[in-house]
Order: C-alpha cells, then sequence, then structure tokens
C-alpha cells in the first residue's frame, strides 16, 4: 500500500515565524495590583528582554535567528505523512494527513520554542533557566535547549507526571538539567502547598509558581514557559508554515484542523498560519481544539481575566480558565491538565474563529491503539485527543460520503508513556 511521506529539504524551512497579532487583536495582559496593562519592564526579572518585546511585538513576520534555524536543522523539516493505513482501518472517504513532530529530539515540538527561548537567554547573559513541566515533554526540551547553549536548568514537574513517567525525568537529567516533582521543599510556596494538601497530585498552576518564584528570587535566573504565551505559539507556526509549503506538493488543502490543547502551543503553532488565509478570506479550513474532559478549560471555562498560577504571581490573562486554583485529576496527558488556555487560543474560540470539544480518557486511550495498529506510530496520550477527534471527523465523512482533508498535528511520541498504555491494557485505566 502507498504510504505518502511529504519532505521539504533544509532550504525550504522557514526563516520568519508567524505573528497573528498583527491579525488578531487579542487583550493585553495586566498588571494584578492596578489592573492596568502590564508594562514591558515590570516582566524583565524574569523574561529575556527579546521574548518580552516578541510577546507585545504586531510585527507579521520575525526573522529566526540562523543560530536557531541550524539548530532546527537537525530534525526540521518535520515529515507530513498520508495516513493511508489509518484511512483503510476506518472505512473514511476522507483523506488524513498528520504533521510528525515527535521526530525531534526531545520526541515532541516543544523544542521548536525551547531552542529559541534558550537562545535569546543565552545572547542576554542568563546563567540559570527555571521553568515547569506536565508530562516532562517541555521540561525535556528545554533541557536540551539550555545544554546547547551553556545555561543551568532546573525543572519542576508536576508530581503525578514524575512518578507516572519516570523516563522523562531521566532524559531531563541526560541533558543536564535538574528535576524535582512539584510541589517541592525547594520554594516557599512549594511547601505551603505541601503543608495544605500533603497528597496532592501538583498542577502545572502549582508548577509554575515554583519556578517563577525561584527566578524572582535569583539575579543570575530567568523563567521560561513552554506554552500559553504569544511568543510560544509565534515560534511554533514553524510547523503550520511547513505544513502549507508541505500541502502545495499536493492535490489537497485541510478542510479541517486538529490538534489537542492544553496551553495551546502545538494547536497554534499547526493552525495559525491557516487562520491567517481564513481571517483574511482566502479559505474557510474548519480548526478545532480537542481538549481532556477532566480539565476541560475551553468547553467549560469562562472568558475572563485569570492569573496563570496558582500563587497568583503572573499577570493576569485574559483567557478561557477553569480558576487558578484548580487541580484536575491525575490523568495521563500531563500537558494538558492545565486550568487555562493561551489568550491567543481563548480569543479565537471566543471569536467563533476555532472550536472546541472534549473527550474521556480511556476513549482517546481507544483512539491511539487504532492509530498505532494502523499507522505503526505510538502517539503521546495527548497527541492521541486530536487522532480521536480526527477518527470522530472521519468517521462522519464515511456517514455522508464527503471526501475532507483533514490534517491533525502529531505533536509528540508516547515512548515514555508505556506505563499508561499497560494501564489502558489491564483494564485500571480509569476515565479521570
Amino acid at each position: 500500500m502507498e504510504h505518502t511521506k511529504i519532505l521539504l529539504d533544509e532550504n525550504e524551512m522557514p526563516k520568519q515565524w508567524y505573528n497573528i497579532l498583527a491579525d488578531l487583536s487579542v487583550e493585553p495582559p495586566l498588571n494584578p495590583a492596578t489592573n492596568e496593562p502590564m508594562n514591558p519592564k515590570d516582566l524583565e526579572p524574569i523574561f529575556a528582554k527579546e521574548l518580552i518585546k516578541q510577546e507585545a511585538s504586531t510585527k507579521r513576520y520575525i526573522d529566526i535567528p540562523e543560530e536557531i534555524r541550524e539548530i532546527y536543522s537537525l530534525w526540521r523539516p518535520s515529515p507530513l505523512y498520508r495516513a493511508h493505513r489509518l484511512e483503510k482501518a476506518l472505512g473514511t472517504p476522507a483523506k488524513i494527513y498528520y504533521k510528525n513532530e515527535s521526530v525531534s529530539p526531545a520526541g515532541s515540538h516543544k523544542p521548536n520554542t525551547a531552542v529559541a527561548q534558550a537562545y535569546y537567554n543565552m545572547k542576554e547573559g542568563t546563567e540559570r533557566i527555571t521553568t515547569e513541566t506536565g508530562a516532562g515533554q517541555w521540561g525535556s526540551a528545554l533541557s536540551l535547549s539550555c545544554n546547547y547553549f551553556g545555561i543551568e536548568c532546573k525543572v519542576y514537574m508536576v508530581s503525578s507526571s514524575f512518578y507516572q513517567k519516570p523516563y522523562r525525568k531521566s532524559l531531563i537529567n541526560l541533558w543536564g538539567a535538574n528535576v524535582v516533582p512539584s510541589p517541592s521543599p525547594d520554594t516557599q510556596f512549594g511547601r505551603k502547598i505541601r503543608e495544605m494538601y500533603p497528597d496532592t497530585s501538583g498542577s502545572l498552576g502549582i508548577a509554575i509558581s515554583e519556578a517563577v518564584e525561584d527566578a524572582a528570587l535569583n539575579d543570575n535566573t530567568k523563567y521560561a514557559l513552554g506554552s500559553v504565551l504569544n511568543h510560544t505559539c509565534l515560534h511554533q507556526t514553524v510547523v503550520g508554515l511547513e505544513t502549507q509549503k508541505q500541502f502545495a506538493k499536493t492535490e489537497d488543502y485541510p478542510d479541517i484542523i486538529i490538534g489537542c490543547c492544553g496551553g495551546g502551543s502545538n494547536l497554534a503553532g499547526a493552525s495559525l498560519p491557516y487562520i491567517r488565509d481564513n481571517i483574511a478570506g482566502k479559505t474557510n479550513t474548519r480548526v478545532i481544539a480537542v481538549e481532556p474532559s477532566a480539565c476541560p478549560t475551553l468547553t467549560s471555562g469562562d472568558f475572563k481575566y485569570d492569573f496563570g498560577d496558582m500563587a497568583k504571581m503572573t499577570p493576569l490573562l485574559k483567557m478561557f480558565t477553569l480558576g487558578s486554583e484548580f487541580i484536575p485529576p491525575a490523568i495521563h496527558a500531563g500537558g494538558l491538565r492545565y486550568h487555562g488556555a493561551s489568550p491567543i487560543i481563548s480569543k479565537l474560540v471566543a471569536d467563533g474563529l476555532m472550536e472546541a470539544t472534549a473527550y474521556h480518557q480511556v476513549e482517546v486511550f481507544d483512539a491511539s491503539v487504532t492509530f498505532a495498529r494502523s499507522e505503526g506510530i505510538a502517539p503521546a496520550p495527548e497527541s492521541a485527543h486530536a487522532i480521536k477527534c480526527t477518527i470522530d471527523e472521519a468517521m462522519k465523512c464515511k456517514q455522508t460520503g464527503e471526501e475532507k482533508t483533514i490534517f491533525f498535528n502529531l505533536s509528540g511520541h508516547g515512548h515514555f508513556d508505556m506505563g499508561s498504555y499497560d494501564k489502558y491494557f489491564s483494564g485500571d485505566l480509569s476515565n479521570e
């Protein structure tokens, strides 16, 4: 059977990131003390200046430094696949494509922004970076990137994932970073949460608070965030920009784009260049954000200003949120256990430019097995949410006879998630 892999050569890798803030008005972050728009200088104690500049920029295209493109070239451009075997297994007339971001050294899309954030910090003389991580994908990507640029890295990993995915922390250690389960005894806020909730599974909101506190108290340290913020979405647009060049080599164009959504960075990366074309009136592609029912931010949250962390140390962000104190169940898609969502993604959903749906854990793993047994790739539990939605949309095409083109972002592999799959096959995996 034909198995289509659409490749680009290194010279076709994008030389610029696309900034949707040139085409979409997003409410600014607010200073919680004044409820006024945040002064960029107020962010300088924890972020590199160039990243702060990118966060607020309305320039449509921002050049990618050659030093970053050189590291990108280790795995970029990533391949786009036509999933013929999945189509046959489903018996659907739909054409299914997926972008394989699992081919990066860290196994996910996260290095697209981790390399950029480490680079800009290196250029400004940062000696140490702190961060949080949910499933460990972001923590391993930042560890890899800090290693490239000679920066010390400290990772606060959500406790449930720290113990569910031991080899993620091993990978973080392999590239030279220090990783601890959050809440940890290493910060004042971590100690407070451990005392208040001794059996907590942790959350990204707690881990963010610890990492921000650490950065704020150490002059040689900056903070890096792997999702949510505008500049992380900006860096991820290499995914969608490459995909557009790859689709140009086929006779197809996506009718539907699907991505899993926690903070929203991989979804933004895959879809924003297409949403640019929708806004310009050139296309009418549906874009669907997929989240876990256990943490249904976009489908059940409120669209309002809220803190990005539990300790309320961050600026207020206008986003869909379940509340900064929400601690979701310890589902295995640890990267999707965030109470909020990117202000960009939130604005797109609020304005009707993007849809959102949610699934329970077991049905997501059902879809993951279908994909693995047809396409041969073991997807991360996060990416499996996009697969579940893709299968549902493909089956709708089977019912109607429509030959739609569906594209989803395979944001990462599940090689370090085998404990989750073991629970699924033994029948011990619950929906929450």
